[in-house]
């Protein structure tokens, strides 16, 4: 991640001009999630040698969107054929359970079902069923009683069970990650020394960054994974994305210890299209215990993971992007339910006992919230796909939300193809 100032993009020219055609490395990446420190583990794999240092103004990895979500290892049931998510998915799930079980990680492969609790949801949930056969994943059709077989607090009229999803810790994935990159002679940089503030790019000299704590970095190229400050790089560094982050805050609860036998492993509802990322599912993490949620509210900061989070620069800047307002034109009804389920826990509650009718409002307690980069168009439309951008010396990953973590070995593998093409590498 970054913290983006309002320091001019231009660096000091003598700061810039001493030690003029030395380079401090090949590719400087932005970001210590797991989708940039994947990126670096690909390039220093790709061409063993390409020095490369990582930025992150945390102090470690994992802070934000990978350290924040359900720990969900996902199939790519969900996804499109031909597009980059059900591609880096599908892959992407094999090579994390393989990654995992390389690097001593803790990681199940539960499978999870999908269930319908109303009528109108059946064509949504035998259309999945196709995509998934189509997609070659193991996909089996439940009745009411077999779900009670699998999930015996769980009611359904009907679901399917589908066999390569998982639950994984994506925190160990990327501090494992961190010391691969590290052991190739990467630079990894944490706080104030991985901090960017200002970015300047000059032909025939690269790209040049300057920290927080006043280091200036030369390189070839640039990687922008930054997440929730993604767009806000790509503008540093002087080029104007197509998209918009809308930072979607996603609220947890949690079971009680004494009411966790209620969930086995994986429960789904079936999706929205209009917004497959809404709704409320019951995860049992790899390490216990039972998450509930996530719900999905606009944060009031892009890394605003309460209500009380507020930065009026940054609401500043989205209500100024037109997506804004046409989004919320139009999803009105939606945004207005998840609030009231985000101030009510009665609401709350309610929206699980649909599948889990045994949950009361005491059976529940807070637990932490994430919040969701989601790329936003000028015309309103929530960017779908992965969605990356090059700029001179530069490759922006402007979208990269769930399943991102799950995909991150193939998306990283696919951002260092991208920059070496930038470098001219091939």
């Amino acid at each position: 991640m970054v913290g983006v100032t309002s320091t001019s993009r231009r660096l000091d020219r003598s700061a810039v001009g001493k030690g003029a055609g030395r380079l401090d490395c090949d590719v400087l990446v932005i970001g210590a999630g797991v989708v940039g420190l994947s990126t670096a583990y690909a390039l220093t794999r790709r061409a063993p040698g390409t020095r490369v240092t990582v930025l992150e103004k945390e102090p470690g990895p994992a802070r934000h969107q990978t350290g924040r979500n359900s720990g969900v290892i996902h199939s790519g049931i969900y996804y499109p054929p031909g597009s980059l998510k059900a591609r880096f998915a599908l892959r992407g799930a094999a090579e994390m359970v393989k990654f995992c079980a390389e690097h001593g990680i803790p990681h199940q492969v539960t499978g999870k079902l999908i269930v319908a609790t109303e009528h109108e949801e059946l064509p949504r949930l035998h259309a999945l069923i196709q995509r998934g056969r189509q997609h070659g994943i193991p996909v089996r059709e439940l009745g009411p009683a077999q779900i009670s077989e699998r999930e015996p607090h769980v009611r359904g009229l009907a679901a399917i069970h589908v066999g390569t999803t998982g639950v994984c810790d994506y925190v160990a994935v990327t501090r494992q990650l961190a010391r691969l990159v590290r052991d190739a002679d990467a630079d990894v940089r944490y706080g104030a020394a991985g901090q960017v503030t200002v970015i300047d790019r000059r032909p025939g000299r690269g790209v040049a960054v300057r920290t927080a704590d006043g280091t200036v970095l030369r390189a070839r190229a640039l990687v922008n994974c930054a997440g929730l400050h993604c767009d806000s790089v790509a503008r540093l560094a002087g080029d104007t994305p197509q998209a918009r982050i809308l930072p979607f805050r996603g609220e947890y609860a949690e079971l009680v210890p004494e009411r966790e036998h209620l969930v086995r492993g994986l429960v789904y509802p079936v999706p929205d299209p209009a917004f497959p990322f809404l709704g409320v599912h019951l995860t049992r993490g790899v390490h216990g215990g039972v998450h509930l949620g996530p719900n999905a509210v606009p944060a009031l900061a892009r890394e605003g993971y309460t209500w009380s989070a507020v930065r009026p620069s940054e609401l500043a800047g989205l209500a100024a992007h037109p997506g804004t307002w046409r989004i919320a034109r139009r999803h009105w009804r939606y945004g207005a339910g998840e609030i009231h389920r985000s101030l009510s826990r009665r609401s709350f509650t309610a929206a699980v006992r649909r599948m889990l009718p045994d949950v009361a409002e005491a059976d529940l307690r807070p637990a932490p919230a994430g919040v969701r980069a989601q790329a936003v168009l000028r015309d309103g439309t929530l960017v779908d796909d992965f969605l990356f951008a090059e700029g001179p010396h530069t490759v922006h990953v402007l979208n990269a939300p769930s399943p991102a973590a799950t995909a991150s070995l193939p998306i990283g593998r696919e951002i260092a193809r991208r920059a070496s093409a930038v470098l001219g590498d091939g």
